[in-house]
C-alpha cells in the first residue's frame, strides 16, 4: 500500500510543518516590540499570534458544526465543496481540496465530506503539515483507517474524530481494563435500534438525471466508481450506497461505540468473531439487516439489533458491568495492584491537542479501532456468513472474498 496520497502518483512536497513555521516566526519575533494583548484583540478573542488559519472541506449541513469543533482561535480562510463549481457570487471557493492544502496559511482542516473522501483528504492534509478534525464515520473501509492512523504517526500531526463520544467515559473502568489484570470478562452489551437502517437504505432501481451545472460530479465520486448522476446518491442519502458509506450502521455507530471503546479499553484491538443475521445484500445499495454479534478474544461482546428486520436478537442477554462489578472480578491482591496504578490522564480536545502537540482523545488509532467494529459488521452482512478477524494483521481469516471488502479498490488515479 502506498504511503502518500496523490492523484498523479507523485509524492507531494507541499508546505512546511507548523513546527518549523513557528520556529521561524519566533526568531523573527525577537526583533519586534511586544504589544499588550488588550491593545491588539477584542475582549475574549485570541490575539493574532494565537490565531490559526482554518479550512472547511465539505460545506454541507454538518460542515459548519464540524468547523466550530476546531476551536475558538481558528479563523476560516478557505471553503471547499464539489457543489461550488461555476459559483459566481464574488467569493473565492474551491472544488478541489488539493488547492486548499497547498496554502501555507492553513494550519488546521475540518473535513465534512461523504466518508469515501475522509481517508484520502485526511492523509493528504497531514502530509501537507495540517492538523485534522474529521467527521464520522472515520472511513469507508478498514484498510483506510489503518492508513490514516499510520499517517498520523508518520507526519506527527493531530487528528480527532468529530463525535467526541469518548469524552464522557468512566476513566476508572478504563483503568481496570487497561491494567491487564482481567484475562476474561463476561460483559455483553446489546444495542437495540438507533441505527437508521431503513432511513439510510439505497435504491436498487433509479432513473438517471443530468448533472447540475454547479456540481463537479467526477470529483464528488472521487475514488468511488463513476456512476450516472442521481439525486439520491448526493446529499444525506448518499449513506445508502456502499460506494460512499455504509448505511445507518456506519452513520450512527461512532456516536454509540466511542464511549464503550474507551471505557472497556478496545483502542488497540478488535472483535475476532462476527456473526450476522441479515437478508442477502445488494452489491451497490445498502439494505436491511437484523442483528450482528461481535465477540472479542477476552469474551467482551457487542451486539447490534436493528429492530427493523426479522426477529429480535435473543442469543445472549445484556450483561453490562459496572465499576463495582469489574472490581469484584479481581482478587484482593489484584485490587491493591489496581489501586496503586495511576488513573488514565484526561482526554484532550482537538484544540487542546493542537496547542500541546499531544494526541487528541479521539486520535486516529483509537478512532480506527472504533470504526473497525461497524465495518466488520457490514462485511459480515455483505458476505452473508460469520467471519473471523485477526486484530493484529487486520485481515479476515481464511476468507479472501471477505478481505476484498477490508481493502477495497479505488477508481484510478486515486489511491491510499
Amino acid at each position: 500500500m502506498a504511503n502518500d496520497v496523490s492523484r498523479d502518483g507523485e509524492r507531494s512536497q507541499r508546505g512546511v510543518s507548523r513546527r518549523r513555521f513557528l520556529a521561524g516566526s519566533a526568531a523573527a519575533a525577537a526583533t519586534l516590540t511586544i504589544v499588550p494583548r488588550h491593545t491588539i484583540a477584542k475582549a475574549q478573542q485570541p490575539p493574532p499570534s494565537e490565531t490559526l488559519g482554518g479550512a472547511l472541506i465539505g460545506c454541507g449541513g454538518q460542515g459548519e458544526g464540524t468547523f466550530r469543533g476546531l476551536g475558538p482561535n481558528v479563523k476560516r480562510l478557505a471553503s471547499c465543496d464539489v457543489k461550488y463549481k461555476n459559483r459566481a457570487d464574488g467569493k473565492t471557493y474551491y472544488t478541489d481540496f488539493r488547492h486548499v492544502l497547498e496554502r501555507k496559511d492553513i494550519d488546521v482542516v475540518a473535513i465534512a465530506t461523504p466518508p469515501g473522501w475522509h481517508a484520502l483528504i485526511s492523509i493528504a492534509a497531514m502530509e501537507a503539515g495540517k492538523d485534522v478534525l474529521c467527521e464520522k464515520p472515520m472511513t469507508r473501509f478498514i484498510a483506510e483507517g489503518r492508513a490514516v492512523a499510520d499517517a498520523e504517526r508518520r507526519y506527527g500531526r493531530i487528528y480527532q474524530i468529530g463525535t467526541y463520544g469518548r469524552f464522557g467515559g468512566n476513566r476508572r473502568i478504563r483503568k481496570t481494563f487497561d491494567s491487564g489484570l482481567l484475562a476474561k470478562v463476561d460483559t455483553v452489551i446489546v444495542q437495540r435500534g438507533g441505527k437508521k437502517v431503513k432511513e439510510w437504505s439505497g435504491k436498487v432501481r433509479y432513473d438517471v438525471r443530468p448533472v447540475p451545472e454547479n456540481l463537479d460530479w467526477d470529483m464528488y465520486c472521487g475514488p468511488a466508481p463513476l456512476r450516472p448522476y442521481q439525486p439520491h446518491r448526493f446529499g444525506g442519502t448518499h449513506r445508502g450506497y456502499w460506494d460512499y458509506e455504509g448505511g445507518g450502521l456506519a452513520d450512527m455507530s461512532h456516536h454509540q461505540l466511542d464511549r464503550l471503546a474507551y471505557e472497556y479499553a478496545r483502542d488497540a484491538t478488535a472483535p475476532v468473531e462476527v456473526t450476522p443475521h441479515a437478508p442477502p445484500q445488494h452489491p451497490e445499495a445498502v439494505g436491511l439487516w437484523g442483528w450482528c454479534e461481535l465477540k472479542y478474544a477476552d469474551g467482551f461482546t457487542l451486539v447490534f439489533d436493528s429492530a427493523e428486520w426479522g426477529k429480535p436478537y435473543d442469543r445472549l442477554r445484556d450483561r453490562r458491568t459496572s465499576e463495582a462489578d469489574i472490581r469484584g472480578l479481581l482478587s484482593e491482591e489484584d485490587r491493591k495492584k489496581l489501586d496503586a496504578l495511576p488513573d488514565p490522564p484526561p482526554l484532550l480536545s482537538f484544540a487542546e491537542a493542537v496547542k500541546a502537540r499531544k494526541p487528541a482523545g479521539g486520535n486516529a488509532e483509537a478512532s480506527h479501532r472504533v470504526a473497525t467494529i461497524y465495518h466488520l459488521a457490514n462485511v459480515a452482512f455483505r458476505v452473508g456468513r460469520p467471519i473471523r478477524f485477526d486484530p493484529t494483521t487486520e485481515r479476515i481469516v481464511d476468507d479472501e472474498f471477505a478481505n476484498r471488502l477490508i481493502d477495497q479498490p479505488m477508481r484510478a488515479p486515486w489511491r491510499i
